[in-house]
């Protein structure tokens, strides 16, 4: 039921086509960049002051920020230099059912480095594919379901997904406040970690960061066997499929001869996905107002955005609709369905927490994603995905709020596919660890 969200660059007249990039990660180059700095690219949800936010859209083509997003500060007082945006599905693939990764009016289509035609994936498409094609070693994407994780492991490249609160999202365009959260996508685990050390941290505009934890640090040691004396229950999806199987069993045996243990699990948890979905349009039309409301565009509401689509057609929907902006319409009134939602939340990180502890578990492992589709405009990814394999996890993580890391485990027909360690909430520094012990010794 939930869906991955993509992300894409847009350019304005400060800034050069990066005519060099051949797979449309980016539309656009910071000529005036630090040159000492660490190049970063940004998805173009995220606010940098004097270059557009897009979210993809056609209808924010003209909205420049005056002010930086809480992160970008950082970044930048961090000696961060903003390379430029990255390219993504537009509003974070959040407006139909047939959506296309990597695809928006304003940016087009982010290729997939690896195989002809293959999709990126996720919202924060461009943002991958930037790194995977080596353009740059580190960029910033979003996750609310699946949008880091899933271009990360479809790419070959490392993304992390904090903890929710752990990082500010004021300054981003947003599709829900249960679950949205910005993260780092590179080519090691080293400069991820490095990265979510800069951008962590308590903002006053972001109430979930008031919930870091007093004693909570985040200076992982990378050096040291983390994998040692821990046990990682087996999340099985892929099992069924000989690929998968082989990819799972070589994760083990990297995690066994470093003196960790896979524990097999029985894991009977129901995936809530209607009621997932549901709190997503119930927060999308209040939360994208909410950041609309401060920004210099003319369209202040979800309707007007509706509009703008429908009088625009040609350009904005050529290979989908906007399903998912009217059914946000229409949820936005069921307060009542909205408050059952809530509640599913903690049922879900309740179940989490407890199938941790019953099996004594420090993380869970499994395959993050199967590899590339082809992209399909007619009926979009979802009618692609289902002509081959699929295997995938995080969503139970993407609810709760809880951490996830994703690094390249193997390939598949030429294609990568990556390794997931999600664990509970707060634990962002100990599975940057264990995902650094995997990395070296995977090679």
């Amino acid at each position: 039921m939930y869906k991955t969200f993509f992300y894409f660059l847009f350019f304005i007249s400060h800034f050069s086509y990066a005519s060099e990039d051949p797979f449309n990660a980016f539309i656009s180059i910071n000529n005036s960049k630090n040159a000492s700095g660490i190049n970063i690219g940004i998805k173009d949800n995220i606010d940098v002051k004097s270059m557009a936010t897009t979210a993809g859209s056609l209808a924010l083509a003209e909205f420049y920020p005056s002010e930086d997003a809480f992160i970008i500060t950082k970044l930048k007082e961090a000696n961060y230099s903003i390379y430029g945006k990255t390219n993504l599905s537009e509003w974070a693939n959040f407006r139909s059912f047939n959506s296309v990764s990597g695809w928006s009016s304003v940016g087009g289509q982010t290729i997939n480095p690896y195989g002809m035609n293959r999709n990126p994936c996720g919202s924060s498409s461009g943002s991958a594919v930037a790194v995977a094609s080596g353009m740059i070693d580190i960029a910033i994407g979003t996750e609310t379901n699946g949008s880091i994780s899933c271009p990360a492991s479809v790419n070959g490249i490392v993304g992390m997904k904090p903890t929710v609160g752990l990082v500010s999202r004021n300054g981003i365009v947003p599709i829900s406040a249960s679950q949205d959260t910005a993260g780092p996508m590179g080519n090691s685990v080293a400069i991820v970690a490095k990265t979510l050390e800069v951008i962590a941290g308590k903002d006053p505009e972001d109430e979930a960061t008031y919930n870091i934890p007093n004693n909570f640090k985040l200076t992982p040691d990378l050096d040291k066997n983390s994998l040692k004396g821990k046990r990682f229950g087996l999340l099985n999806s892929g099992m069924e499929d000989e690929e998968g199987k082989r990819l799972l069993d070589k994760a083990i045996n990297i995690i066994k001869s470093a003196g960790g243990e896979v524990v097999i699990i029985k894991d009977e948890r129901v995936y809530p996905g209607e009621e997932e979905f549901f709190l997503l349009l119930y927060e999308f039309k209040r939360d994208l107002e909410k950041y609309l409301k401060d920004a210099d565009t003319p369209y202040k509401s979800l309707q007007s955005l509706i509009d703008f689509n429908n009088a625009n057609k040609d350009m904005v929907m050529p290979h989908f609709n906007q399903e998912i902006f009217e059914a946000s319409l229409e949820a936005s009134s069921k307060h009542n369905e909205y408050k059952v939602s809530l509640k599913m939340i903690n049922t879900v990180r309740h179940e989490f927490d407890q199938l941790l502890n019953q099996y004594n578990l420090d993380a869970f492992i499994g395959l993050t994603r199967n590899p590339a589709w082809k992209i399909v405009y007619e009926g979009g990814d979802s009618v692609a995905m289902d002509k081959q394999r699929s295997w995938g996890n995080g969503g139970f993580a993407a609810i709760a709020g809880y951490p996830h890391i994703t690094l390249p485990l193997d390939k598949v027909e030429g294609l990568p596919a990556g390794i997931s360690f999600i664990g509970s909430k707060w634990t962002d520094e100990s599975l940057l660890e264990y995902a650094a012990t995997f990395e070296r010794l995977n090679k």
